[in-house]
């Protein structure tokens, strides 16, 4: 549950210092937003001429005729968690419509579809655990299906639940630095095991490789997608109810400047300068100087690494291994259909994918969008779908997304999808049903047969949270708020990136002296009848003592 859906007031003074925001993304808005409700001058500078960053939505250009509007596309399907609090915090004090807010324009998920090439597809739904027993019976209900030995199966249960009955301290100094795919002993298990649970729902639901991923990300963020499906009065999944600028970005935007926020599109960061502790300026790309009071970086990982100069480094030495995380790509590609295609009301994950696959059909969240007003008027459903391996080879192509061209990853995709869902006499990928698709166009092609990404995504692979910097660096007045950044969300989300934006402000309060009203932050929910188990592992941990169930596991 969310603290308040109305908007917040803080009831703070007018501050006379400018902050300057580098990045007009999910974290620099929400650090523009905490800042602006607390009475502070607020820049944004955003190098591209929209923003949003990898959340916004954009039009297919040229794609709209008759005087309709041109077909909606994304960067990828828009993904609500249950276990995020801090963005849907955000989102319930930006106005929406009549009263409303764009909070309420997140529609709750009922399924999640498991689709498997050349077998029948699973259906999950949510069950309601009161003990460590009934949450062990209840995975094993939810894996059993997939068809994986029932040993291996009961195997993977129990790896849960050691990480479930963890302590704090032990997730941090051990499971961060092992890879989940050892964690889990992959390597001797059977290749359902290996296809189905270390890697299509690793790739799937968080867009890492279980074979270089922390145990502590991908075992954590997967209980709480768990989690969220044990319960009737928890929620797994939302969608948005619309285009993603449409119902959240341009509203959240218009809110800004009405708080007296000022927007510079267009303005790409060349070089962040320091100088007896502090930064002094920031200059822009067309050679503008920009001075503020207090500077918030909200730039991802591979922007931030092309600005860290050895003079920056050696002024913010937690700065300094920025460069060495890694990223991997997550993008999306719509399908436009001349029938709607449900498939399942929420997510589906084609299970054992070269690509690791994950679509959403949009049409059935979207129901007041008139879909007959773009495009050429025919459009009745779209399919959007992610991308989430661009190593692997494809079925049909037999090449990685990343060396094809953008007509080679439309047909691998459909091919992909065709072989997940068109079983016998049902063939809902049907060729004829295809008006139009459409490909982020981050992914660009400078070159023939090889992609390149304008935004990748972090991966946290084992032991990286050692190169990663708290939002408070070695500088007074300057910031971090981006998903590298420690958080308790600890994933490459929008989540994170309203955290550390947050995170961000809060320290900026203080630097500040003032006495607005820290920005809230919230730890990872996990269910009651657990606590025990983690008080009992952290004496354990304390006595330098294995888990109680890692001596039978």
């Amino acid at each position: 549950m969310l603290p308040s859906l109305r908007h917040r007031s803080y009831n703070c003074p007018i501050m006379t210092g400018k902050v300057a925001v580098l990045g007009g993304g999910v974290a620099g808005l929400s650090a523009a937003h905490e800042l602006a409700e607390r009475g502070f001058q607020v820049h944004v500078y955003e190098r591209k001429p929209v923003l949003g960053g990898k959340a916004r939505s954009m039009p297919v250009p040229g794609s709209g005729v008759g005087g309709r509007l041109d077909l909606p596309g994304e960067h990828g399907f828009r993904f609500f968690p249950g276990f995020y609090k801090h963005v849907t915090d955000t989102m319930a004090r930006i106005p929406y419509g009549s009263g409303g807010n764009t909070f309420q324009n997140l529609v709750v998920a009922t399924r999640i579809l498991l689709a498997r090439a050349g077998l029948s597809e699973i259906t999950w739904l949510a069950r309601t655990p009161r003990t460590l027993d009934d949450f062990r019976v209840f995975l094993l209900e939810l894996l059993t299906p997939l068809g994986v030995p029932p040993d291996e199966a009961v195997f993977f249960v129990t790896r849960l639940l050691i990480l479930a009955t963890s302590c704090q301290a032990r997730r941090t100094a051990e499971y961060e630095n092992i890879r989940w795919w050892d964690f889990i002993e992959a390597p001797r298990m059977s290749r359902l095991y290996q296809s189905y649970l270390a890697q299509g729902m690793t790739r799937s639901l968080v867009a890492m490789r279980a074979e270089e991923s922390s145990t502590r990300t991908v075992g954590y963020i997967l209980l709480q997608l768990f989690y969220g499906l044990m319960s009737p009065d928890r929620v797994f999944d939302r969608l948005l109810a619309g285009p993603t600028n449409d119902v959240w970005i341009h509203p959240w935007t218009t809110y800004l400047e009405g708080l007296g926020v000022v927007f510079h599109r267009g303005a790409r960061v060349s070089s962040i300068v320091a100088g007896s502790g502090k930064v002094t300026g920031v200059t822009l790309e067309d050679g503008t100087a920009v001075t503020a009071d207090y500077y918030i970086a909200a730039l991802p990982v591979e922007v931030m690494a092309t600005l860290l100069t050895p003079e920056l480094k050696q002024a913010a030495p937690s700065l300094a291994n920025i460069g060495s995380l890694k990223t991997r790509w997550m993008n999306g590609i719509q399908f436009y259909l001349s029938e709607d295609l449900p498939l399942a009301h929420g997510h589906v994950i084609y299970l054992d994918s070269p690509w690791a696959l994950t679509s959403i059909s949009q049409r059935q969240f979207w129901t007041g969008v008139d879909l007959t007003r773009y495009g050429d008027g025919a459009v009745r459903g779209i399919l959007s779908v992610d991308i989430s391996d661009w190593e692997a080879p494809g079925s049909l192509t037999g090449k990685a997304a990343r060396f094809c061209s953008a007509d080679e990853i439309k047909a691998e995709v459909w091919h992909q999808l065709k072989q997940h869902l068109n079983d016998g006499s049902s063939t809902p990928i049907d060729d004829g049903r295809l008006l139009a698709w459409f490909l982020d166009p981050d992914i660009e092609f400078p070159n023939p047969g090889e992609a390149t990404n304008a935004e990748p995504l972090l991966i946290n692979t084992a032991g990286s949270l050692q190169l990663r910097p708290e939002a408070q660096v070695e500088l007074e007045n300057f910031f971090l708020a981006s998903d590298y950044v420690r958080t308790y969300t600890d994933l490459a989300c929008m989540e994170a990136a309203n955290e550390a934006a947050r995170r961000a402000v809060n320290c900026l309060l203080a630097a500040s002296g003032s006495t607005a009203q820290p920005a809230a932050l919230w730890p990872m929910d996990e269910p009651g009848f657990l606590k025990p188990f983690q008080e009992i592992d952290r004496i354990r941990f304390a006595l330098h003592r294995p888990h109680s169930l890692a001596l039978n596991g």
